[in-house]
């Protein structure tokens, strides 16, 4: 039987949503080695997404190992050349637990924003910017802006330019979101922690537009390690509210929040 999936929800990076879902259902063995993607076309009416959009989403898997095309014939479903990490998301329901994943971040991103300052675009920038403009709405609407917030950081990762740091950050989000969630429930709390999560992003953008990779290093690692302290401010109420969000059901979603 032929898979079917659900239409994208309308929003920005179509191409990333169209990604994430092909790459989920890869990862967790649904597709599995040898499996034909559908076509084109089949993937353009499931998604009500562009031709575009799908060739995009498509390029993406191919940049990540996860699949390859066949001439005449379609996209398959790689075999992976080596065991995944094996990690327990759902034991993550601690304090500790949520700042260690965050300390793992911190080496990343920082490594991420530096070659993204080296790299990067004027489109990359563009991109960058209207990430944070969409955080700032989803926010002002009354939203949790995980979503949006991954989508900021998947940007900075793009401008980096490295098919294997992106590989690993995806691969890790799946493990990460719900932490994602605490930080952000954490965060809107207080109105000095959303003022001061926005102006560390806007430190980032602003060192990987000066085009200054040490700079850019220091304001990655900086916002990870303020991240912590305001997960370590968090009171013993909101960590019993914490544990129950981040028990729920991960999904693989791009990287990732601070």
């Amino acid at each position: 039987m032929t898979k079917q999936f659900k239409p994208i929800t309308p929003g920005a990076y179509l191409s990333d949503q169209v990604a994430d879902v092909l790459a989920a259902e890869i990862r967790a063995g649904r597709l599995g080695v040898g499996d034909k993607l559908p076509t084109e076309a089949a993937l353009v009416a499931q998604f009500l997404v562009s031709r575009t959009v799908v060739r995009e989403a498509v390029s993406r898997l191919k940049s990540l190992g996860l699949v390859d095309s066949r001439q005449g014939s379609g996209v398959y479903v790689k075999e992976v050349g080596f065991s995944p990490l094996n990690f327990d998301a759902r034991s993550a329901v601690s304090k500790q637990a949520v700042i260690q994943m965050v300390e793992v971040r911190r080496a990343l991103e920082a490594e991420v924003a530096e070659l993204a300052a080296r790299r990067r675009s004027q489109a990359d920038i563009k991109r960058i910017r209207q990430s944070i403009t969409l955080l700032d709405k989803a926010v002002q609407g009354g939203g949790d802006g995980v979503d949006e917030d991954v989508q900021y950081h998947r940007a900075i990762a793009d401008a980096a330019r490295n098919p294997f740091l992106i590989g690993t950050l995806e691969y890790l989000a799946q493990f990460l979101r719900g932490a994602t969630r605490v930080t952000r429930a954490n965060e809107a709390r207080r109105e000095d922690f959303a003022r001061q999560v926005r102006d560390e992003h806007e430190m980032i953008v602003q060192a990987i537009e000066a085009g200054d990779p040490v700079a850019a290093r220091k304001a990655a690692a900086q916002h990870m390690d303020n991240a912590i302290q305001r997960i370590e401010q968090a009171d013993p109420a909101f960590w019993e509210q914490a544990g129950v969000q981040l028990a729920r059901p991960l999904v693989c979603a791009l990287p990732m929040h601070n």
